[in-house]
């Protein structure tokens, strides 16, 4: 009879993805206004370094959308810097 015990487990990723998330909401402090998130400057050797790397993945490649949900975060969190400057 096989053992179903591996089924029940949570995949790794799941894991990770949900100590991240938590480990997030632990770095604010009591203001009623949470900072904002930093943003990693990439150079631009790194940039063209990321996309040849991009480009080299299969079209359906998980991570590519992912990368995507990436970028939008890292909108969002130059637009809460943006406009916590403008509020100092």
């Amino acid at each position: 009879m096989p053992s179903t015990a591996r089924c029940s487990t949570p995949p790794l990723a799941a894991l990770l993805i949900a100590m991240l998330w938590l480990t997030g909401c632990a770095m604010g402090g009591s203001d009623a206004r949470a900072p904002c998130p930093p943003i990693v400057d990439y150079t631009a050797a790194e940039q063209v370094r990321a996309a040849a790397e991009v480009e080299a993945l299969p079209e359906d490649a998980v991570i590519v959308r992912m990368l995507s949900d990436y970028a939008v975060l890292r909108d969002q969190a130059d637009a809460c810097r943006r406009s916590s400057d403008l509020e100092n």
